[in-house]
């Protein structure tokens, strides 16, 4: 397929598609970007994949942004169809919890600033995963984590204290607890309306040089895994084997 046309949810309009975005319009993709706190959200009949940022709520927070459970339908809709779905912290809770799984407060605390995922076994086998190194580094910005997965999921990437880091529900639906969409830029902004959670970062991890120097390698891991994502979406590479069947879906 020559242009996979891909549903961005953005929650928050502090998290955007960003660099992202970029990588995957790069890639060939064409992007519908829908902020769901101020417009319906489409059918997929005309989409080929979906992807959904993060945001300052939690996946839970219906009685504040009843919009959420929108999302989770869709979500969930996406996942039983087999269309190729990429959620980011925020938005891989929301896959979540949308397909079965469990989120919570961190009982550790948040995770603040730059960090390595260690790849699971099942990973190596993965089309978007096993490209990668035995290590990526990520960027972590959250509260919550996915503390019980979906039933048949797959852990593709783990790391302490939260071990949910990363994982695959079917062929082709998959959830980050990291970042890897944004700029340095913005993880500053995310640190001047959170002082609190941003004094939990390792010292200097959230000073502008290492930040740069971080984007640099994100660019340099993820930016090929945004590229499989489209070719993913655009039928130009194949689904992994679904883990299970009969998936609940929220």
């Amino acid at each position: 397929m020559r242009n996979p046309k891909i549903l961005v949810i953005q929650p928050d309009e502090t998290d955007p598609p960003a660099r992202l975005g970029d990588w995957l319009v790069a890639a060939g993709a064409d992007l519908d970007v829908l902020e769901p706190a101020r417009t319906h959200l489409p059918e997929l009949e005309h989409c080929h994949g979906v992807v959904c940022l993060g945001g300052e709520m939690g996946a839970n927070d219906d009685l504040d942004h009843p919009w959420l459970a929108d999302v989770r339908r869709l979500l969930a809709r996406a996942v039983a169809t087999r269309l190729p779905v990429l959620g980011v912290c925020l938005g891989g809770q929301l896959l979540a919890v949308a397909t079965g799984g469990q989120v919570a407060v961190g009982a550790d605390g948040p995770e603040v600033g730059p960090r390595l995922v260690a790849k699971r076994d099942v990973a190596w086998r993965d089309p978007l995963f096993a490209d990668l190194p035995f290590m990526p580094d990520v960027l972590q910005f959250h509260q919550d984590a996915v503390t019980v997965l979906p039933r048949g999921a797959e852990l593709l990437a783990s790391a302490t204290p939260y071990p949910n880091q990363a994982f695959r529900i079917g062929p082709s639906a998959y959830g980050l607890q990291f970042h890897i969409e944004t700029t340095p830029e913005i993880v500053l902004a995310w640190a001047r309306s959170a002082p609190e959670d941003a004094a939990l970062a390792r010292p200097g991890d959230l000073e502008p040089e290492r930040l740069a120097e971080l984007h640099r390698d994100l660019e340099e891991t993820w930016r090929p895994f945004a590229e499989r994502f489209v070719r993913l979406a655009g039928g130009d590479l194949e689904p992994a084997a679904p883990a299970g069947l009969g998936l609940p879906m929220a």
